[in-house]
């Protein structure tokens, strides 16, 4: 989950910017006389630090390793990406600007690529939930698949923004896919071809016996307009009941979701956040319930992620929702963006989520009220039992007021 903040300088990095930048005006001679002007800046509290190794080893890369010349830029960032990396944590890492760029289009809501989130599951990249009507659902990925290998190159020592990078690409070219479908006894091959994702988050439709059905796809730069928009036709709609669908939604944006509470929970607290130091920061809609006095029901499922847990949660927190179908990924953290000079940035993990009542997202997930499974034969079948399960409770409560 991304908070929206503006971009600042963080303290660790700068330093670590500004002794590249003194680095490339020195030959390896000159070393020594600028780390004695540079590393007091860098300094450890742990005594087992050496700081002489990073540089030896620094310069026996430079010296020795086959391929040369070997470019300081390269091992800069290599050096920040492993930084990150010690901290064994998938959604904290290291943009290079062009892998930054990237992760912005992503959120502007229309990018080149297959159309699918992924992210860590068990130690092993998985499939989030592919976005609708996108090359990934059409190729029959589902939420739970797990990614092998991208274009034959292993990815099990491979963070989510490198897998990104190399599955997204121009419009019209392939992508090959080691995917393993739980249940499977064995891996298979997938091509997709790529193509130019726009995400439409925000549908609906009013289907028998006056139901609503809300359809929020993705948290990006736009659902939040088109939310409102569609929020009030439902409102003068006056429906018997809403369903409202983040199955495979794998999240995005933290205000949004909070802003889409509010049409539910008013100004209550939608969610709140634990920094390292056991700080809370409690976050408040701030709508007027426009929707509360509608029985609502929320579909989720394994591919709903982050936000879509935040709104969930918050529902079923306040007794405004049925959660309805089956157990959310568990994705409860908190990721801060940080823009750098150079257009690289760094992604960081700097609190946990958790529903109002104090359940931690990361830990389980949101676990539904009313447990209902859609199952392969279901999936080849197109039928939908949630939402035929979720259309028939809100039928019979119409009935019976």
């Amino acid at each position: 989950m991304l908070k929206n903040f503006s971009s600042k300088k963080n303290i660790a990095i700068s330093i670590l910017v500004l002794i590249f930048i003194f680095s490339l005006g020195f030959s390896l001679g000159q070393r020594y006389a600028f780390q004695s002007t540079t590393l007091s800046m860098f300094k450890s509290s742990s005594p087992d630090f050496d700081q002489d190794m990073f540089w030896h080893v620094w310069a026996t890369i430079k010296k020795n390793y086959v391929n040369q010349p070997v470019e300081d830029k390269d091992l800069f960032y290599g050096a920040l990406k492993g930084l990150v990396m010690g901290l064994d944590d998938p959604y904290s890492t290291f943009l290079e600007p062009e892998m930054a760029k990237e992760f912005l289009e992503s959120m502007s809501g229309s990018f080149e690529g297959v159309g699918m989130e992924i992210g860590i599951k068990d130690g092993r990249l998985t499939v989030v939930a592919p976005l609708p009507h996108t090359p990934a659902f059409r190729a029959g990925l589902r939420a739970g698949d797990k990614i092998f290998a991208i274009n034959g190159k292993d990815t099990s020592t491979m963070n989510l923004d490198e897998a990104v990078h190399l599955i997204r690409g121009p419009k019209g070219t392939p992508v090959v896919l080691t995917i393993w479908h739980p249940g499977e006894n064995a891996t298979e091959e997938v091509s997709i071809i790529r193509d130019v994702i726009n995400i439409k988050t925000v549908s609906w439709e009013l289907k028998e016996n006056q139901i609503a059905y809300l359809s929020i796809t993705h948290f990006n730069e736009e659902t939040w307009s088109e939310f409102k928009d569609i929020a009030q036709v439902i409102v003068r709609a006056d429906p018997q009941g809403l369903i409202v669908d983040l199955r495979n939604n794998p999240g995005g944006y933290l205000d949004t979701a909070v802003k889409i509470a509010g049409y539910w929970i008013a100004d209550e607290v939608a969610v709140f956040s634990k920094d390292s130091s056991g700080k809370e920061t409690e976050y408040h809609a701030s709508g007027k319930g426009e929707l509360s006095h509608l029985p609502t029901i929320v579909l989720v499922n394994q591919g709903s992620a982050s936000a879509s847990e935040i709104l969930a949660g918050a529902l079923q927190d306040y007794d405004h929702a049925v959660i309805l179908g089956e157990q959310t990924f568990g994705k409860g953290s908190v990721q801060e963006l940080e823009s750098l000079f150079d257009g690289s940035a760094l992604k960081l993990t700097v609190a946990n989520w958790y529903t109002p009542l104090g359940r931690f997202i990361s830990e389980e997930g949101i676990v539904p009220d009313i447990k209902v499974e859609l199952t392969e034969e279901d999936f080849i079948n197109e039928q939908d039992p949630q939402l035929e399960r979720a259309q028939s409770i809100l039928a019979e409560k119409f009935l019976e007021e």
